[in-house]
């Protein structure tokens, strides 16, 4: 009989996604946190600091917090060493809460707010992968930016065009 929870699950699935994220935070200098690659873009530290906090959202969402865009507090970003640092403690908290959370408790609704508002309800299970699909997306952008501006691009899947076998 299989005794693996959902939430362990998750955590399987953040787990694998995390070397990768970790790569490319660590190469994100600081010189280039307030570049965009458009005037309708985000800024490539904002966009880093998205990636190194998505573990903090899942963390949130399955020890039963609240999050809402008008009051949830980002870090105050001043070097990479810190946005490396902040998605280590992120994916510690994560790792805790998907470890901890009952197939019980990861059924029950969750809600996403913007200022009290109610954006979005579902079950946290749905948020989680919903919110670990989101992690992937913004780390593709992420390197992309880092394509735009030369910084080596790690093997996220299989080799990239700087460290592998092109």
């Amino acid at each position: 009989m299989n005794n693996t929870t959902i939430g362990q699950m998750f955590l399987a699935e953040l787990e694998a996604e995390a070397a990768a994220s970790r790569k490319c935070l660590e190469r994100i200098p600081e010189s280039l946190f307030q570049y965009k690659p458009h005037e309708k873009s985000m800024a490539m530290g904002y966009l880093a600091l998205l990636v190194a906090e998505v573990p903090k959202w899942i963390a949130t969402m399955a020890s039963g917090g609240e999050i809402d865009f008008a009051t949830w507090k980002h870090i105050d970003l001043k070097v990479t060493a810190d946005l490396v640092n902040h998605f280590d403690e992120n994916m510690q908290a994560a790792k805790k809460a998907l470890q901890n959370i009952s197939d019980q408790d990861i059924v029950e609704p969750f809600e996403l707010k913007a200022g009290g508002k109610v954006l979005m309800s579902m079950p946290i299970k749905d948020f989680i992968g919903s919110t670990i699909n989101h992690s992937v997306h913004h780390r593709g952008q992420l390197t992309v930016y880092m394509r735009l501006n030369n910084l080596p691009v790690p093997s996220l899947y299989g080799p990239s065009a700087d460290e592998g076998n092109f």
